[in-house]
């Protein structure tokens, strides 16, 4: 008897670890590669910060040839990363993708131009080569020529040019001006010898054409289960510690994200640079979306015609409010 009761107490010990063990699993896919723009997160895993609110989150880079919507649209992943513009887009045909945070608060985005280019004014696009990516990223661009009344059509205004994801376009003069976000290509356009007095830079923060970018987005169905609301709560709370940590800590966040790496392309002195540029833009101490930005941005998008409909129920308050 006392041998059972023995074995029975032992049981409950392993039942009781096994819970106290368990963690939920979610998998985040990432915009891009792995860089300092997605710093929270990767600090938020390598702290323990996530094991902390018993969450075990992977984390899956991106690239030229990943799709965050299609990746969590065919059930690759739990929540992406995503600029609202991508979303949106996704979302008006079809793929229901709910904003659930918004960290990153102000646009990095920036066109840039050789002042031996002769451009100083947007007036001075008109028959220039204007370099943008694609991939979801060229919907600011597109909005801001509607904007400012400029044809982007074929034979239009302003030729566009699809770029690569650098400063090259530029340095062989394939376009007159080209996209860069300030914590990224653009100290490569200073590493490569350009300043501000050699450049006309257009801010789009500055011309008030900045919208939204990197969100956090889940699909719509998923929030109708308590256990994933939960989930994703927690997942919140700990990413929002995991970009607080990087921002205080820009030197071991960096290295963090060139630990995290796996392909060994990621620089310590840039990334160090893109922490602190990135600290610009995001507000560790409040992931709430402010409604304000996401009008002006769905306002920017229904103008081009990106999007054919007001959205409804393209974003919900309710993880943030739960940390508030």
């Amino acid at each position: 008897m006392k041998k059972v009761l023995l074995a029975l107490a032992a049981g409950a010990l392993a039942l009781t670890a096994t819970a106290a063990m368990a963690q939920d699993k979610l998998t985040l896919q990432l915009k891009w590669v792995t860089q300092a723009q997605f710093a929270g997160y990767l600090v938020a895993k390598a702290k323990g910060f996530y094991t902390d609110e018993k969450l075990d989150v992977t984390i899956l880079p991106g690239g030229p040839n990943v799709a965050p919507e299609q990746v969590i649209a065919g059930g690759g992943a739990d929540i992406i990363v995503d600029w609202m513009g991508g979303a949106a887009a996704a979302r008006d045909k079809g793929v229901n993708l709910v904003n659930i945070a918004q960290p990153f608060k102000r646009s990095g985005l920036m066109l840039i131009c050789p002042k031996e280019n002769n451009i100083n004014t947007v007036a001075d696009f008109k028959g220039k080569t204007l370099g943008v990516w694609f991939f979801g990223n060229e919907y600011p661009f597109f909005a801001w020529m509607n904007k400012e009344g400029l044809s982007t059509a074929e034979g239009g205004d302003v030729k566009v040019l699809q770029q690569s994801f650098d400063i090259q376009p530029m340095i062989q003069k394939q376009a007159d001006c080209i996209s860069v976000m300030t914590y990224n290509e653009y100290g490569q356009a200073l590493d490569a010898g350009y300043s501000p007095d050699n450049l006309t830079i257009f801010n789009y923060t500055e011309l008030g054409n900045d919208l939204l970018e990197d969100g956090l987005y889940v699909m719509q169905d998923t929030l109708a289960d308590p256990a994933k609301v939960d989930a994703y709560t927690r997942f919140v709370k700990a990413s929002m510690q995991g970009w607080q940590y990087a921002l205080d800590n820009p030197d071991e966040a960096a290295q963090i994200v060139v630990d995290s790496d796996e392909t060994g392309a990621a620089e310590l002195a840039h990334q160090r640079y893109m922490v602190g540029e990135v600290s610009k833009l995001v507000d560790a101490k409040d992931p709430a979306l402010d409604i304000a930005a996401y009008d002006r941005t769905v306002k920017a998008l229904l103008d081009q015609k990106i999007i054919s409909k007001q959205p409804e129920g393209a974003y919900t308050t309710v993880i943030t409010d739960a940390l508030k």
